[in-house]
């Protein structure tokens, strides 16, 4: 998946496995998955995938569904 291409109001499905060994964005099975460092709690691991994201493919996103899931929709701002 070409995530350079990645435009405004575009979505993107996600999986995310917080409490990881180290941060990385894997492609699986026809599914992105998130492996983040931080906790789930208390919203650490949401605020990981936001800041990944920025820093990583300089995107702004948010979490448009699944806050409290693993399987997340982004929307790309």
């Amino acid at each position: 998946m070409n995530l350079i291409s990645l435009r405004a109001g575009n979505t993107l499905l996600i999986r995310v496995i917080p409490n990881s060994s180290k941060t990385k964005l894997i492609e699986e099975n026809n599914q992105l998955k998130l492996y983040l460092q931080a906790q789930p709690e208390d919203n650490k691991a949401n605020i990981a995938l936001i800041k990944f994201f920025k820093k990583e493919y300089n995107v702004r996103v948010t979490i448009k569904s699944g806050v409290k899931s693993r399987h997340k929709v982004l929307l790309i701002a």
